[in-house]
């Protein structure tokens, strides 16, 4: 059973975002001194005493206006109520009432849901009082007074929140396979999103930029649990301004961080970009699965050797991560995008997937007897004495020899496809450890091994 759903509405720059912080107890949604940075409605998980629940941020609600995204916030700010068990109306008690929060009040009392009134920015314990007071005109019950950033007043609110809150089973463990989207600007992570759920769950725009926040969603498709996280654009450094852009971007980084899977997903029309290439190795260097999802196909004029000449151009750019699947789709048209979900599945169970030791050293002697290790000009051999997987996700595995240098860089290429071709691991990067040792440590170590044997 989900949980219930407490929806944050106001204006923009009330400080919503930073009441939603404060209920969840992180600093996880943008929160920056400019109107509009909240775009998309993200949630996050709350508790108070003894109720869990989920807190919903929405944009900032302007009415008789319908420039940019503005009309967008307010189909996800009216989404967001609609499967709201409570909304807080939040107000910035340093301004006063303003006409902007008298139309909204207007429009919450035509809603079904109950809406409590917050009133933010109430930092002093007497004069925050005053402040709320204004308030009452516009209708809705009395107000609180609260500061969202020093939590003060956030405890009453709440207490009268879980009030409207329905009883909720215990929420079971579910093995979910954590999956971000990521890519430049504009390439259709919002769209391939949308697809996946069936609703408009980000805002989609022609105009870059248009997710600022990383955003979860849950999917489940035959029994397995998904958790999509949408995440903003990612351009070069030098073209991104210190502000919400900034912070977004380092949003999206953990989003990687925090994955099992990564969906990168490039452009068909444009092709691999050096951004793209850097967005892999970032996925590469913190050891993410990854499938890359080749969008809007369909656009691309196509002759029975597209396809096998477009793999070969990817296969150029991406040449050091030829261990990740690729997919091409339209997410505009739903063209293979379920198919996704079966390649994440494949990615996920190899990123966490466990070897014996036995079983890896079965694949070494086998490599080693179809290739051994080079000898340098001075007759030096590197001789590989047993391996070992020390972790997963992703897979690690320690191969003890008697001196690293001695193995080349493409005896070692060599290694890890044999450890690809005969253990599989596709679709996650593999780290390979080369220790080295001296033969008597390793006679010490077998020995160790048949006495416990």
């Amino acid at each position: 059973m989900s949980l219930p759903i407490v929806a944050i509405i106001g204006r923009p720059n009330v400080g919503k975002s930073t009441l939603v912080n404060r209920l969840a107890e992180e600093q996880s949604a943008i929160v920056h001194d400019q109107p509009g940075v909240t775009r998309d409605r993200t949630y996050k998980p709350a508790y108070w005493r003894d109720r869990d629940f989920t807190v919903v941020d929405t944009g900032g609600l302007v009415f008789n206006d319908d420039t940019e995204f503005l009309p967008l916030i307010r189909q996800q700010a009216m989404a967001a109520l609609a499967e709201a068990s409570v909304a807080i109306f939040v107000v910035d008690g340093r301004t006063g009432p303003t006409p902007a929060d008298e139309e909204i009040a207007e429009w919450l009392r035509q809603q079904k849901v109950p809406v409590l009134l917050a009133v933010n920015k109430c930092e002093s314990p007497e004069q925050g009082l005053i402040q709320a007071a204004e308030f009452w005109e516009l209708g809705l019950g009395e107000p609180f007074a609260i500061s969202a950033i020093h939590g003060s007043g956030t405890g009453d609110l709440l207490d009268v929140v879980i009030n409207y809150l329905p009883a909720t089973a215990e929420v079971p463990e579910t093995n979910e396979i954590k999956v971000a989207i990521v890519g430049r600007p504009n390439v259709g992570k919002s769209s391939l999103l949308n697809t996946f759920v069936g609703e408009t769950r980000a805002i989609v725009s022609p105009i870059s930029g248009t997710t600022r926040d990383a955003i979860d969603t849950i999917v489940e498709r035959n029994g397995q649990i998904y958790r999509l996280i949408d995440t903003a654009g990612i351009r070069k450094k030098k073209n991104v301004e210190y502000g919400p852009e900034f912070f977004s971007i380092n949003r999206a980084f953990k989003a990687i961080r925090r994955a099992d899977v990564v969906l990168l997903v490039i452009d068909a029309l444009d092709g691999v970009t050096e951004q793209d290439q850097k967005l892999i190795g970032r996925v590469t260097e913190e050891g993410r699965a990854c499938i890359i999802v080749v969008n809007k196909w369909d656009a691309v004029e196509k002759d029975s050797y597209t396809i096998y000449d477009y793999e070969k151009h990817l296969q150029e750019r991406l040449h050091f991560t030829e261990w990740a699947e690729m997919i091409f789709v339209s997410a505009l048209t739903g063209q293979r995008v379920e198919k996704i979900l079966e390649l994440v599945d494949k990615a996920a169970e190899s990123h966490k997937r466990r070897v014996s030791t036995a079983v890896i050293n079965e694949v070494l002697e086998e490599a080693i007897g179809w290739h051994s290790p080079t000898v340098s000009r001075a007759g030096r051999q590197g001789k590989i004495y047993y391996g070992t997987q020390v972790s997963s996700q992703p897979p690690t595995i320690a191969l003890f020899v008697n001196d690293s240098k001695r193995f080349n860089d493409n005896y070692r290429r060599y290694i890890e496809r044999q450890f690809r071709q005969h253990l599989g691991f596709q679709g996650t990067p593999i780290r390979i450890l080369w220790r080295s040792k001296k033969a008597r440590e390793v006679e010490g170590t077998n020995a160790n091994r048949a006495t416990r044997v």
